[in-house]
């Protein structure tokens, strides 16, 4: 079998040839990086977008709460917002958006842009958080919850309605409150 060599136009060499491919080799990836670069930047600005816009609709919403629950029968006395939760001594760490209380049942509200089923099971979990951390220091009152979003699938809010969670949603200058179909969950 006869070796057949490849040809380059004339007066280019392999080696030039070669030195031009790792040059451009070069290029894609210095390329990729910048434009990873650029993508994570984007992501983190996104990322910063949501967290003010979800801050923007933590105090549309908050001031009111407790008119709206007032409406419902739950009579409140406190509101705080961004409330965080820190027990070193048995490994309890979480936050609240807004906290409703008074001396017999606090609401804990969880406020997102785009509400999913995630969030909802995260909030679950809050809760959770919340009645183990409340027992551990004698606080003997019941929890209830609520999800809050701009944006609520029907599906999410069906799916959080049935986990006994109250759902929280602006319309026009101010929100409605879905309470859950059967009792709301105690925790």
């Amino acid at each position: 079998m006869e070796k057949i060599q490849p040809s380059y136009p004339s007066g280019l060499t392999f080696e030039q040839v070669w030195a031009s491919l790792q040059d451009t080799h070069r290029l894609i990836e210095e390329s990729k990086k910048e434009t990873d670069r650029q993508i994570k930047e984007m992501r983190k600005k996104q990322g910063e977008y949501d967290n003010r816009f979800g801050e923007v609709v933590e105090h549309m919403i908050a001031p009111n709460l407790r008119d709206k629950f007032r409406e419902l029968g739950y009579v409140f006395e406190r509101t705080s917002i961004e409330n965080k939760i820190e027990d070193f001594n048995n490994n309890i760490f979480f936050e609240v958006d807004v906290l409703l209380e008074n001396s017999e049942k606090a609401m804990l509200v969880e406020i997102k842009t785009k509400l999913t089923n995630k969030y909802v099971n995260d909030h679950i979990e809050r809760l959770n958080k919340m009645r183990r951390y409340a027992d551990f220091r004698g606080d003997k009152r019941v929890f209830l919850g609520a999800s809050a979003g701009v944006i609520i699938p029907s599906n999410v809010k069906d799916y959080a309605l049935s986990k006994g969670l109250f759902v929280i949603k602006p319309s026009g200058e101010t929100f409605n409150i879905t309470a859950p179909r059967s009792q709301p969950k105690e925790w």
